[in-house]
């Protein structure tokens, strides 16, 4: 640690930690443009100039590494005129956009030009200009007003892991681009917009939309991918805007994938705002008393064994919870909240969860990713794997198809085969992971959701047990969920009961009413033509399409909702503005029905349906934590690692860009498939 003095209050440090960070310590503000805490250090901007005592110049600091004893000036005369110099310099080419740019208002050149700018210029020449490259349908580029803090070419080439942006030139001819003009391909392209310090990148969906200080801001939890980013919700009036990342340093630290960032579009689509009930092959609205009396009929006439339900991917785990106990309460055991199928076995938490914790990955030293493209899956979990590889201390394995995953790996093969190399020390990397003092294996959606998909879970644990991942200290073992929804259903058992039916059976005839939750990812032909589908759901998709009846609901931006990441770390969701026309709050639909059917749930209230969740699953009572388990609190799961077939592993998503009815309703996302992934757009 060393011991430094800032503008007269000591503070210590850490050795190697830089002058500004010394000075943040002490409570001090230094105005910055290009550095970053999360990106290596560029010292491009000099804003940051403070003095040095026995140093004779003013020094950048966010590249001048602390000694022991120094002492430091963060706001002396000849700072502050540096400063105002290299403020100056700054604003000589920079256009006067200020009220067009949709930056205006966020702007952290507009900030320090309050503290350190001219009333007026000394610069008589003509600005410079340059054009404006086509980056794709995400990030709009004004580079006119870009003051070359390369912020935007460190995190694509660090965080990102995909180096597609550079400078060409220098001096007032440097530009900052793509080289060749192309669409960005990163996953996390929008994070750059929130790191330009100016408006020369901004949101494109977005550009002249409204201004910041017009906006409703909400904090809330993102449910597209089985992550739970922390976001932030923007709406005016009855319409989200935009959606941006909130910090948290557990789960996304300050970033946030493209589609939960720019899907936001979606949510104004195709939106179900009444109840409308199927007539003569026609859908035909109508009012909720009439659609009560239509649900009350059919499951009056029908046998408890003959009515199942699946939850849907987004799904929050009131509305879950109030259809178990609705659905307990009639006395049918159909439930399944595994509409991709997947069979494995859930009876004690450790079986299904990231068990690491996604913190947890920057102490491991040893992965293998089993049947997973976490890239798609999980971009923000993807970045945290990443992260921890470029200190060169972890060494990955794939099986599966491979991917660019944006770091080096070892594809050790294409199906289960490559697990069982493992297990007998044939494969070279069985060495590797002998050696780890921490290793980890991820196992992903695409190799439980299969028939052998018991097995491969087995086995998948048997590889934790043997290669030293399940200790007192360490929990190795990871399942790498895609949907929102999978691990609060999980949590509250929305499974099938003894006798029960699994989706496959339900969609196969095994039920003459079938209730779909926002369940739009099974395939709704499989659905027998006698089956009567109740669909409850926000967005005209695959289920409503082939529903009987349809009950509209909210989405998780109109809501307060429950969520549990794939980590096991309970979320909550709130409510930015109501739901449209007629719908309504899913759990409050379930609730209402529940009193028509004389079988009506203990609770009235959100609160009160929160107050019983806790008492039914201590663990939502502990909201925003989660706890690491020790790899030795759970037995092995009860699969048969012998049964495992050759097929290979295939990927659960066949798109990043549209994977829920949200991002499929969005205009920007179909552009992103448009310009991605060709061949899908031309096959649709």
């Amino acid at each position: 640690m060393a011991k430094v003095i800032v503008d007269g209050i000591e503070v210590e440090v850490a050795n190697g930690s830089t002058v500004l960070q010394a000075a943040e310590a002490a409570g001090k503000e230094i105005p910055r443009f290009c550095y970053h805490e999360r990106l290596s250090i560029a010292g491009n901007c000099r804003m940051c100039l403070v003095e040095v005592e026995k140093i004779p110049k003013p020094v950048a600091s966010c590249g001048q590494p602390v000694a022991d004893g120094m002492v430091i000036h963060t706001d002396t005369e000849n700072v502050r005129k540096a400063r105002r110099g290299v403020m100056e310099f700054l604003l000589i080419n920079h256009p006067l956009d200020c009220p067009i740019c949709d930056q205006g208002g966020e702007c952290d050149l507009q900030d320090e030009a309050v503290s350190y700018g001219r009333d007026h210029s000394r610069y008589d020449e003509g600005k410079r200009a340059v054009g404006q490259p086509d980056w794709g349908p995400l990030v709009k580029t004004t580079m006119t007003r870009c003051i070359h803090c390369t912020r935007c070419i460190r995190f694509t080439t660090e965080v990102a892991g995909v180096a597609e942006l550079g400078a060409t030139a220098r001096g007032e001819s440097m530009q900052v681009g793509t080289y060749i003009e192309k669409a960005l391909s990163s996953e996390l392209s929008g994070n750059i917009i929130d790191l330009c310090p100016v408006g020369a990148l901004t949101s494109k969906p977005y550009a002249y939309t409204a201004r910041p200080w017009e906006l409703r801001k909400t904090d809330s939890i993102d449910v597209l991918d089985a992550v739970g980013a922390n976001i932030r919700v923007d709406a005016r009036g009855a319409e989200v805007l935009r959606i941006l990342p909130r910090m948290n340093d557990d789960v996304n630290e300050e970033w946030l994938g493209d589609k939960s960032r720019f899907s936001v579009d979606g949510l104004k689509r195709r939106r179900l705002d009444r109840p409308w009930a199927r007539e003569n092959g026609k859908l035909r609205p109508v009012s909720w008393e009439e659609a009560f009396a239509i649900v009350a009929g059919k499951m009056k006439a029908t046998a408890p064994d003959r009515i199942g339900a699946i939850a849907g991917d987004l799904c929050d785990v009131e509305s879950m919870l109030a259809l178990k106990e609705f659905f307990t309460a009639l006395g049918s055991k159909n439930l399944d909240c595994r509409q991709d199928g997947a069979v494995f076995d859930a009876s004690k938490r450790p079986f299904y969860l990231f068990n690491t914790t996604i913190a947890g990955i920057e102490e491991a030293d040893a992965l293998v990713i089993i049947g997973s493209n976490p890239r798609h899956e999980a971009p923000v979990l993807n970045a945290r794997i990443r992260k921890r590889w470029l200190t060169g201390g972890l060494k990955v394995a794939l099986i599966g198809q491979a991917h660019d995953l944006t770091y080096g790996y070892d594809h050790l093969g294409a199906g289960p085969e490559a697990i069982s190399s493992l297990l007998d020390g044939s494969h070279a990397f069985a060495e590797t992971l002998k050696t780890a003092k921490k290793p980890m294996v991820i196992l992903g959606a695409g190799a439980l959701a299969r028939p052998d998909g018991a097995a491969v879970h087995a086995a998948a644990w048997q590889l934790a047990a043997q290669f030293n991942m399940l200790t007192p200290d360490w929990h190795g073992f990871n399942v790498l969920h895609h949907a929102a929804a999978r691990v609060g259903a999980l949590d509250i058992g929305f499974l099938p009961g003894p006798g029960g039916k699994s989706t496959a059976q339900m969609l196969g005839g095994g039920v003459d009413i079938l209730w779909l939750q926002g369940a739009d990812e099974l395939d709704t032909k499989a659905i027998g033509a006698e089956t009567f589908v109740i669909y409850q759901g926000h967005t005209g998709d695959e289920g409503a399409a082939r529903a009987d009846l349809i009950l509209p609901g909210a989405a998780y931006t109109e809501k307060d909702g429950t969520y549990v990441n794939t980590e096991g770390r309970v979320q909550q969701a709130q409510l930015a503005l109501k739901p449209p026309g007629d719908a309504r709050e899913d759990w409050r639909i379930i609730r209402a029905l529940s009193a028509y059917l004389g079988h009506a749930l203990p609770y009235d209230t959100l609160p009160e349906l929160r107050a019983h969740l806790a008492q039914a699953y201590s663990l939502f009572a502990r909201g925003g934590e989660v706890r690491r388990l020790a790899g030795t609190d759970a037995a092995a799961p009860s699969g048969d690692a012998a049964a495992l077939r050759r097929d290979a592993f295939v990927p659960v998503l066949p798109n990043y860009y549209q994977t829920d009815p949200i991002s499929r309703a969005s205009p920007t996302m179909a552009a992103c498939v448009a310009t991605h992934y060709p061949a899908v757009e031309a096959a649709e």
